[in-house]
């Protein structure tokens, strides 16, 4: 049975991809992008099944104004994707507050406002499906994207939290957590800060890991997504990649080991 689905960032990379290869299966798609002409193909492509509409996420008004006027048109939302976001390239101490802001501002509430607004409409229809495109970086970090490891930390307490509180309304929810992906993302989507010389040597040891090995084909996500929107019981988590879980298992492992050798002072410091 097709059904509707609302998807931002869709004007490149995941975005766009995720959005043909549910067009081509018979879906609806409310497709956002802040330049419409990024769509133009699609639409000529498949007409009225996709509903392109301009948007800045970090607009929250806009954004309960794009979930409405979704509503309106197609008369449901079934899943809404929110894909938007870009990555912050630089060490914590070069950022600037407009640069955290703006990183935050995208990221994060950008992709809260617009969970927040299609939530009333996922409880009158006793159903609906919220993705939040997330990263490998959401329970991992890498030293030069600080703050985008922190935008996506607030992305999965955030998910985790509203899947629990929605669950009694039929409402289910998933981070997608992927590895790195030969998208634009790490190019003309990215943000860079004005370089310190002190911390060079940081930048050259991550450019020294950015093999082409790490990064995963883009166009072999989309049927890990389908599946995903398709699924009657969907994870909370979704890793795309191959690196993405051994990767964490052993972030985690080596944690748990951390936790347990501190684990008396820990206790004892409960007082009782």
């Amino acid at each position: 049975m097709a059904k509707t689905i609302f998807i931002t960032g869709a004007s490149r990379g995941f975005g766009k991809l995720w959005a043909e290869a549910l067009l081509q299966r018979g879906d609806k798609v409310v497709a956002t992008a802040r330049d419409l002409s990024s769509l133009d193909d699609l639409v000529n492509k498949y007409g009225n099944n996709i509903l392109p509409l301009q948007l800045d996420v970090n607009d929250r008004a806009a954004d309960f104004a794009a979930i409405n006027k979704a509503k309106e048109h197609f008369g449901s939302i079934d899943v809404l994707i929110n894909n938007a976001g870009y990555g912050l390239f630089g060490s914590i101490e070069e950022t600037t507050e407009q640069e955290a802001r703006e990183q935050m501002e995208t990221n994060f509430f950008g992709l809260l406002w617009l969970s927040q607004a299609v939530l009333p409409v996922m409880r009158q229809q006793g159903h609906g499906h919220i993705i939040q495109l997330s990263s490998v970086l959401g329970l991992i970090t890498l030293p030069v994207l600080g703050i985008y490891n922190a935008s996506k930390f607030a992305v999965e307490g955030l998910s985790e939290t509203l899947a629990a509180e929605v669950k009694g309304f039929g409402i289910k929810v998933s981070l997608i957590e992927p590895n790195g992906f030969a998208t634009d993302w790490a190019g003309a989507s990215a943000a860079q800060t004005a370089a310190m010389p002190e911390y060079d040597a940081v930048r050259a040891a991550f450019q020294a890991g950015l093999t082409d090995e790490i990064f995963g084909v883009p166009e072999a996500t989309t049927d890990a997504v389908l599946k995903l929107i398709d699924s009657d019981n969907p994870p909370l988590r979704l890793f795309l990649g191959k690196y993405a879980y051994p990767w964490v298992k052993q972030t985690y492992e080596g944690r748990a080991a951390e936790w347990d050798s501190w684990n008396e002072v820990a206790a004892a410091a409960h007082g009782k």
